[in-house]
């Protein structure tokens, strides 16, 4: 199983946007002026909601690292909430169709 973090929340609407269960997608940033495996999370709807963690001080113990999945997948991927826990968001990556 392949799990994330998901941080940068705060810069968008916070954990209140966020619900065990719910689907979440990622999509690669490329052009990314901070971080070339730049993963943007986005739900549904398509609505910017945060980034998933590339750095040792960010990735929760456990998870994986936007650089480390970033080959895993063409342009975007799928994940489930699991944890909110104050503020970053743990998921779990779908199998990729």
């Amino acid at each position: 199983m392949n799990y994330i973090t998901i941080v940068g929340v705060h810069q968008f609407f916070g954990t209140e946007l966020f619900k065990v269960g719910q689907t979440l997608y990622g999509i690669k940033e490329p052009d990314n002026v901070f971080d070339s495996e730049a993963i943007k999370v986005v739900t549904e709807s398509d609505i910017p909601c945060g980034y998933i963690a590339n750095s040792i001080h960010t990735v929760a113990k456990g998870c994986h690292s936007a650089g480390r999945i970033y080959d895993t997948f063409d342009d975007r991927c799928s994940m489930k909430v699991l944890f909110i826990v104050k503020d970053v968001v743990i998921a779990e990556l779908l199998p990729q169709e």
